[in-house]
């Protein structure tokens, strides 16, 4: 159900959201309550304003049920949570730790 959510919300955003604060979003990961009542949606955004795309998402969560409601045709559709998925943003600060590492250790067996 929630690889579903995840499919459905990617497209609801971006072919029927219109608020300017939610920019160019790509759903991470939703992750389901066992009684389908929440939704946690990990969200990366490529560039814009993060607290305001949001609240932006936030926002829209009722029109954004509504729509998944319509999709997915079963009786409870989860009420949505948006939070903003700092994994990449790790990811890239591992890297660069790695990176920093190697060049490091290299200069040193010279």
């Amino acid at each position: 159900m929630a690889d579903q959510i995840q499919r459905d919300l990617t497209e609801l955003i971006a072919r029927e959201l219109k608020d300017p604060r939610v920019g160019m979003v790509t759903i991470q990961a939703v992750e389901v309550t066992p009684d389908y009542a929440h939704a946690k949606v990990f969200f990366s955004l490529l560039a814009g304003d993060i607290k305001e795309c949001t609240e932006g998402l936030n926002q829209a969560a009722g029109f954004l049920r509504a729509g998944l409601f319509k999709r997915l045709h079963i009786h409870t559709v989860p009420t949505l949570h948006f939070v903003f998925d700092r994994t990449t943003e790790h990811a890239a600060d591992m890297n660069a730790l790695i990176a920093q590492a190697v060049a490091s250790r290299s200069k040193n067996e010279d």
